[in-house]
């Protein structure tokens, strides 16, 4: 039986950059569907992660991260999605979740082989994260309503990708659990 990680990836954020006004439509729709995939995976005691971008701040840890964001001018679409005490949380410089991040090794220190990725962008960070999970064995869902997109087309294509030559189960949050 496989054992189950919740990814959230690059949620927590200022949307303080150049791309902000194509992603905010979608993160709005898609923050409600996570903050329920985040409280039905801590009802199931499903390991919580979060991945975020560290916005070139070195010296930032996820307490900061998360400070900043909520006080910018899109903390409502933070504050529902905020880490709980028992929530993970790796700092990415990249798209990639795997990328430079000790994420492999804690997921292996779990026996983890399943991943549910959530967050943003689909055609960014989602795809290369499912990319990069794929190549290392682990088994991946992306509920397709629990990920932003700056572009529609893009993700659509990003999400055929995954599903057909990564073999990601592509489904709707509903479907996560089942």
């Amino acid at each position: 039986m496989s054992k189950t990680a919740l990814l959230v990836i690059d949620m927590i954020t200022t949307y303080d950059h150049k791309d902000a006004d194509l992603l905010l439509p979608s993160a709005e729709a898609v923050v409600p569907v996570v903050a329920d995939l985040l409280e039905r995976a801590r009802e199931q005691s499903v390991p919580v992660i979060y991945v975020n971008d560290n916005f070139g701040e070195w010296r930032s840890h996820h307490g900061e991260l998360l400070d900043q964001a909520l006080s910018g001018p899109h903390a409502r679409l933070v504050e529902p999605l905020k880490p709980d005490r028992d929530s993970l949380f790796v700092v990415k410089a990249r798209h990639s979740v795997f990328f430079e991040t000790p994420l492999e090794y804690l997921l292996r220190q779990q026996d983890i082989d399943r991943l549910v990725l959530t967050g943003q962008v689909t055609e960014q960070c989602v795809l290369y994260s499912a990319l990069d999970a794929h190549i290392r064995h682990f088994e991946v869902t992306v509920p397709e309503d629990a990920v932003a997109h700056m572009h529609e087309d893009l993700a659509r294509a990003a999400l055929r990708m995954m599903e057909r030559n990564m073999g990601a189960h592509v489904c709707t949050s509903r479907d996560v659990w089942k």
